[in-house]
């Protein structure tokens, strides 16, 4: 009831729960004990709301924001209780003394400066926030920025600034219980002398050699910062929060590339979720701005996803666009017909070659360069399930689509069916959860599905906990999960916990990666990972969320998977383990085939999920697996060769595409040299500033 409570409200745990119901019987109370009236009861009621006020605030609770749609924000919470404290020297008779007059004046004049400090720290953050953000941009000797407030001034400040009328009240609560109003008028003193210097504290960082640069400024430093950088190859990406890992999974790549690497991206959240990397980021929200931008030197832009911001970058011919996606399968996202405006489409294997023949939009096939995937090098082969361990099964499933297509997601239809099967399998098995990170975000029938899920996997977690066959090594648990507590404090050392508290301008001076540390994040992420894997039993069935562990982590410690038509069946092909996909449509397994090439070496699954024996059996027995052959096969047609690296094909389509930017430009310059057709220099040559602002929306004069 009580985790059921939590969804609901949409908490973190029992104690933000419990910290929320406080607040909401708190203020109830609060009326009551001025009705009544009695001093101790406002008090008590008072210390409740404030504490419960200030707990939720602490968590960043969701239910904080929720208040604020539904008129009952910040201010007005605290504007109640004062007016009820107002109502309570009213019932206790004292509307006509001193200590209510002042009470009255006091909070009159309190809310007076909320509005400078609230227009303070308005100025402040919009004066810092960069028209341009970066990492691994050196900014620094370019342009001067100065430090930020300090974080006490501008973290949680208008919760701040309300809190402190807690003297004021008090105060007045003193006086109102003895009588006497030395206590009501020090209260509302300390108050207000604590307001007007929390306003002061702000006035210096609003002039003078606190504020960053201008806009114009910073640009042009960006700019200088491109002509010594001279970029060749650009992963650019727009996208949501939740989009991030569409952009993170090649930042990899981008370290490897044998030319001069740059990320561009469009939305502030996205570069606040990247994950570290040593290639030089630029994040540039403004369309003008980048359509602006010197990127003159750029032969190879690279784009992740289909998104409208794309033509900010696409509009520019002095470089070649190559559609890489964030996946290769077989949902009509990888058939996309919007790739035609790129100049190349780069796929794993073949089969995404035939893919976009068989779907005809219009992408021809002298356009289509097959690479490999270079993200799939830690994925590792199978070699059978390790003796005295029970198989692990992965139900990997994908998120619900923009539309109501069943074949979309096995979680609707066929989830818990699943599920249930595996939980219950004889000889057992153990399940790994892993929901995809859109799942429920668009349809509430996917979310309930995908609770109904983890709900089962945690009942038969524990169950399986309480089952005398199943035993554990306490010891080396602990040792495990102390490991693990070790590692994560040395990588928040490592990364800078105090990051958390510098704002956009400060993490675009110093954002320097050091090359050092970075690597050495990346070998305790790897320590992290094995001490996670052991840390609780290898029978034990785990739902897995979040960044950590990564879904190839999931792929290595699995014997087999189960999925839906996603890019992640074809990326678990590179393993060679068994898999099952569901055809959640029920086109029937020949048609199933026929249609999705990533499931002909896979156990087709209906909603029954009764399938899934063969899958168990397969991994029980690898001798009597009857699709092993064909999985090989499958592998090399959708992935490609195995030799040369995936990375190396990579790179050589970089430098077979940059030569032909090159050569256009050249052809181009040639026959401006000459005198022949009129080109426009703008359009041949990026970088000059002479857009206007109709181009703001990728539309250029004609």
């Amino acid at each position: 009831m009580i985790s059921t409570a939590i969804r609901v409200a949409r908490v973190g745990s029992a104690a933000e729960l419990a910290a929320a119901v406080l607040m909401m019987l708190g203020f109830p109370c609060l009326m009551l004990a001025a009705l009544v009236p009695s001093v101790p009861a406002f008090a008590a009621a008072a210390a409740v709301t404030y504490l419960a006020d200030h707990y939720l605030h602490r968590k960043g609770s969701y239910l904080i924001n929720r208040l604020s749609k539904v008129r009952a924000g910040l201010s007005i919470r605290f504007l109640i209780r004062q007016l009820l404290l107002i109502l309570l020297l009213a019932r206790l008779s004292l509307a006509d003394d001193l200590i209510s007059y002042g009470a009255i004046a006091c909070f009159i004049a309190f809310y007076g400066l909320q509005a400078p400090h609230g227009a303070l720290v308005t100025l402040i953050r919009n004066r810092r926030r960069m028209p341009v953000a970066t990492r691994n941009v050196d900014l620094k000797s370019r342009i001067r920025i100065p430090d930020a407030p300090p974080r006490r001034l501008l973290h949680r400040s208008a919760e701040k600034m309300l809190h402190l009328d807690l003297a004021a009240v008090a105060g007045v609560l003193v006086s109102a219980a003895t009588g006497s109003a030395v206590a009501g008028f020090v209260g509302i003193g300390v108050t207000l002398v604590l307001g007007g210097l929390y306003v002061l504290a702000l006035t210096p960082y609003v002039r003078g050699r606190r504020i960053p640069p201008k806009a114009e400024t910073v640009l042009a430093a960006v700019d200088d910062w491109l002509r010594a950088y001279r970029p060749e190859t650009v992963l650019y990406f727009s996208g949501s929060k939740d989009s991030a890992y569409q952009v993170n999974m090649w930042l990899e790549t981008m370290e490897q590339l044998d030319t001069r690497p740059l990320i561009i991206l469009r939305e502030r959240v996205i570069l606040n979720n990247l994950a570290p990397t040593t290639v030089p980021v630029i994040c540039v929200p403004g369309g003008v701005h980048l359509m602006n931008m010197d990127l003159s030197t750029v032969r190879v832009a690279l784009y992740a996803a289909n998104v409208g911001k794309n033509i900010h970058l696409l509009r520019v011919p002095t470089m070649k666009h190559v559609f890489i996606g964030h996946g290769d399968s077989d949902k009509l996202a990888s058939v996309n017909p919007f790739s035609k405006v790129y100049d190349e489409v780069w796929t794993a294997g073949r089969a995404g070659r035939d893919r976009y023949a068989i779907a005809d939009v219009g992408v021809r096939d002298d356009d289509v360069v097959e690479v490999g995937r270079p993200q799939l090098a830690p994925i590792q082969t199978w070699q059978g399930v390790p003796e005295g361990r029970i198989p692990t099964v992965l139900y990997a499933p994908t998120w619900e689509g923009w539309d109501d297509n069943p074949g979309n997601t096995s979680i609707l239809l066929a989830g818990e069916n699943i599920v249930r099967r595996l939980v219950t399998a004889d000889p057992p098995v153990r399940v790994l959860y892993k929901p995809h990170p859109f799942t429920g975000t668009r349809s509430p029938q996917a979310k309930a599905a995908h609770q109904r899920i983890t709900a089962l996997v945690e009942k038969a977690a524990a169950e399986r906990a309480a089952d005398p066959r199943f035993t554990a090594d306490a010891a080396a648990q602990a040792a495990a999960r102390a490991e693990l507590t070790r590692i994560e404090a040395r990588i928040a050392d490592l990364v800078g916990v105090g990051d958390k508290g510098r704002d956009e301008a400060e993490l675009t001076r110093d954002g320097i990666v050091d090359v050092r540390r970075h690597e050495e994040i990346a070998r305790l992420r790897a320590e992290w990972n094995t001490a996670y894997w052991r840390s609780f039993p290898s029978w034990e069935h785990r739902v897995i969320t979040g960044a950590e562990p990564r879904l190839y982590d999931c792929f290595n410690v699995s014997d087999a998977m189960v999925s839906d038509i996603s890019s992640v069946v074809s990326d678990f092909i590179a393993s060679g383990k068994p898999y099952a996909v569901t055809d959640s449509a029920e086109l029937g397994e020949e048609e199933f085939k026929r249609q999705n090439t990533a499931v002909r070496a896979a156990v087709i699954l209906t909603n029954s999920a009764a399938e899934l024996g063969g899958l168990l059996a397969a991994v029980r027995d690898p001798a009597a697996d009857p699709l092993a052959g064909d999985r090989k096969e499958l592998k090399r047609y959708l992935l490609g060769p195995d030799e040369p690296k995936s990375i190396d094909q990579f790179n050589t389509a970089v430098a077979n595409l940059a030569l032909k930017a090159e050569t256009r430009n050249l052809g181009q310059q040639s026959r401006i040299t000459a005198g022949g057709p009129d080109v426009e220099l703008a359009d041949a040559l990026p970088g000059q500033r002479t857009s206007g602002v109709g181009d703001a929306d990728g539309v250029a004069a004609g």
